[in-house]
């Protein structure tokens, strides 16, 4: 364990797989943060032993063994996969100006922590700027000779951001049609995965989809923020499988090797989107190829009840 304290808060999302939530925290603990914000959501009454897996998991976020102020939002009953993470970084914001946020399946390399820190500190009060993630998926390319590049994609398989920026966060995606009417989609997305975002944008505004990340994307198109993107991956996620709520099939982005970032950083010259990154980041994940992959991911969604029901409504706070 590191003897330096991370003083950039730390937020962890977590929920029922007590044994990613173990690795995940590992990666925490080593990093000392000296303020720790720990968000889970509650058991779904009709999963057998839910309830226990949900026990087991707040048990390993109880074991603080190092200078730390906790701060604990623990939901009795379940919100779902969209609001109990936006209520929580909600939450998070509402006490912090800025956080490290992370979710229970997303296995951190160690220079990710410093990385994020020091990326929040550099653009704390550039508008430009809405997120810095440390996921990668660029297969290996190395987008510019320096430590980062800038994307259009807000990528949160472990990531940061400002209250400032979260503040422009529109959970119910009220804003899509407005942004679809004038253009917005356009100017945004290239032609062959325009499809892919209308129908992920229309899912979410609609109430269909019970998902937060897709609103977080429209927000930061709305407001023309840009997401910093390591040069390395430093984020695996480990969450692929039966025990997962959307990425219950493993495919080529699930456990991806991390490669540590080397200090210090180099920064780029001007905040702007890297174009060809993003071109290829399109064709590798939301091209007009996918529309099939596409309407099976939310008709499964749909039919595996992950809308927002009445009797669901009925027990949030």
């Amino acid at each position: 364990m590191s003897d330096e304290t991370l003083t950039t808060p730390v937020a962890f999302i977590v929920f029922n797989r007590p044994e990613t939530t173990r690795a995940v925290f590992a990666r925490i603990r080593a990093a000392r943060p000296s303020t720790l914000l720990l968000i889970a959501d509650g058991p779904r009454t009709q999963r057998t032993g839910e309830a226990e897996r949900c026990a087991e998991v707040r048990e390993v976020v109880a074991h603080i063994d190092w200078p730390c102020q906790v701060h604990r939002n623990f939901s009795a009953t379940n919100l779902g996969c969209r609001d109990r993470p936006a209520s929580g970084i909600d939450w998070v914001f509402s006490l912090v100006p800025e956080a490290i946020i992370l979710e229970d399946d997303c296995l951190p390399d160690p220079s990710f922590f410093r990385y994020c820190s020091e990326l929040l500190a550099r653009y704390r009060d550039d508008p430009r700027v809405g997120m810095v993630s440390g996921a990668n998926f660029q297969n290996g390319r190395q987008r510019g000779p320096d430590s980062y590049y800038f994307s259009k994609y807000t990528d949160i398989w472990g990531w940061a951001t400002w209250r400032r920026a979260w503040s422009c966060y529109d959970r119910a995606a009220a804003h899509w049609p407005e942004f679809l009417h004038s253009g917005g989609l356009e100017r945004h997305t290239e032609p062959a995965e325009r499809i892919y975002w209308r129908r992920a944008f229309d899912a979410v505004h609609c109430g269909r989809l019970d998902a937060w990340d897709y609103q977080w994307t429209l927000s930061a198109w709305r407001h023309q923020m840009l997401c910093a993107i390591p040069n390395r991956n430093l984020i695996s996620n480990i969450g692929f499988g039966p025990g997962a709520t959307h990425t219950t099939q493993v495919d080529a982005v699930a456990n991806l090797p991390t490669r540590g970032l080397e200090f210090p950083l180099t920064h780029p010259a001007e905040v702007a989107a890297d174009r060809e990154a993003d071109r290829f980041r399109a064709t590798l994940s939301f091209n007009e190829p996918l529309r099939s992959k596409v309407r099976r991911y939310l008709n499964a969604a749909l039919s595996a009840g992950w809308h927002r029901s009445a009797a669901r409504s009925a027990q949030r706070d």
